[in-house]
């Protein structure tokens, strides 16, 4: 099992929160939940990663028909509350304005990390890793989609991630706003 690698020390856009450029990946099985994972470099560490509540083959559905726009929404607790919106441990989950169920803040797993350590190398793109089908069965190949996103800090209450597209020309395909109300 290897592990990802942390270089030492964090990048300068990482310690005084700028940093407008990230790495996000979702990936996930078949059949099963979508994990968005965010890192400023895919060299780096995962600084977030959420469980989304949607399946992988509907998230792929969703893209293939268009723009995808993901919103977490969590609630304000009042003002004296210093929590930075990515670090709420639970989001309501709405895709293209259809509400879908929660996202949950998981702390990184193994197996998220096996992840990240096979996809080290890939700065962009789509694809599929083989999974354990002896166990999982036919539906255990892991789908993945990794892309740069542009993050956006609205305020203490809102962050965008927009995915920048590699040849520069359309919008968006998938935005994810985190926001609290």
């Amino acid at each position: 099992m290897g592990s990802i690698s942390m270089p030492i020390g964090l990048p300068d856009s990482h310690r005084n929160g700028a940093g407008s450029r990230v790495t996000g990946t979702l990936f996930g099985y078949r059949k099963g939940r979508v994990t968005l994972s965010i890192q400023e470099s895919p060299k780096y560490f995962p600084t977030l990663l959420v469980e989304l509540a949607m399946q992988t083959n509907v998230l792929q559905k969703e893209m293939s028909s268009g723009m995808v726009r993901i919103a977490l929404e969590c609630e304000k607790k009042g003002d004296k509350d210093k929590t930075r919106i990515l670090d709420e441990p639970l989001w309501t989950m709405y895709c293209n304005g259809k509400k879908s169920g929660y996202g949950v803040k998981k702390e990184t797993s193994e197996e998220d990390l096996n992840v990240m350590e096979l996809l080290k190398a890939v700065s962009m793109g789509a694809g599929v890793l083989p999974g354990n089908s002896e166990i999982e069965g036919p539906d255990a190949d892991l789908a993945y989609m990794r892309a740069h996103f542009q993050r956006v800090v609205g305020s203490r209450d809102s962050e965008t991630f927009y995915m920048l597209s590699p040849d520069g020309n359309n919008g968006p395909e998938l935005s994810i706003f985190f926001v609290r109300i």
